[in-house]
């Protein structure tokens, strides 16, 4: 199936009051496992992650993207003119298959964007060159989105938009990276349950349950305070294994 949906949640369990697990990205494929009265057990292509989303109207899967949404958010249109109706709104990562342009925007599914908001799907740059864009973006456990991202949705959102493969979750990211020993611009600082980017040797930018948001820090600083508040050490420094 694919999600034409702005966005989907990804719950733990089948109920009302679960937790957001996870979320999917507009364009993104997955497929159903089991279906109940009110949802549907899904699997992820991306990163085969499993979970429940409420049940609603989807396409099978009959879609190639051509382009990624570049911006934190993107307006989209209902005709290519930015004072049009605004239909939704993407995050970053979402992917599209363009038809058509027209006046700075592009076509897909009959909707508009700015062609200032996305790249070509197969553009890469070195894969945490515009972290910065989510900074002071609200923490939300389970998020992947321009208005709440976790530790570990912050980190695979990189990775996927430059087409590679991350696990959604901080321990089999912190297993799958490569091991490193020093910290350095775009080393990955894990402890358990949390991960942060280095932006130098001296700062990092992580999405920071205490602070509720997305947020730079002095790394020494960092290292301290999840010690004293958390009472966590670093369990370790990992290296990107793809780059520029």
């Amino acid at each position: 199936m694919i999600n034409k949906y702005s966005y989907i949640n990804i719950y733990e369990n089948k109920k009302k009051n679960s937790k957001l697990s996870s979320q999917i990205l507009y364009g993104e494929k997955f497929t159903i496992l089991k279906k109940y009265k009110d949802w549907y057990r899904i699997k992820t292509s991306y990163d085969k992650y499993e979970g429940y989303i409420k049940k609603k109207k989807f396409e099978e899967f009959n879609f190639k993207p051509t382009h990624k949404v570049s911006s934190l958010k993107a307006n989209i249109f209902l005709k290519p003119d930015r004072n049009s109706q605004i239909k939704m709104k993407l995050s970053f990562s979402s992917l599209l298959h363009v038809k058509s342009s027209k006046k700075g925007f592009l076509n897909f599914d009959n909707y508009w964007i700015q062609k200032s908001d996305v790249v070509p799907l197969n553009y890469r740059e070195k894969i945490f060159k515009r972290i910065s864009i989510f900074r002071n973006v609200k923490y939300k456990w389970g998020g992947k989105k321009f208005d709440g991202v976790d530790c570990s949705g912050l980190i695979q959102l990189f990775y996927k938009f430059n087409n590679l493969y991350c696990p959604r979750d901080t321990g089999p990211q912190f297993r799958y990276f490569k091991r490193f020993k020093s910290i350095k611009k775009d080393a990955i600082i894990f402890w358990k349950g949390h991960v942060a980017v280095c932006l130098s040797e001296k700062k990092l930018i992580h999405a920071y349950g205490p602070k509720k948001k997305v947020i730079i820090m002095d790394i020494k600083k960092t290292i301290d305070l999840i010690k004293k508040t958390a009472k966590l050490d670093v369990i370790g420094i990992r290296w990107i294994y793809w780059q520029m």
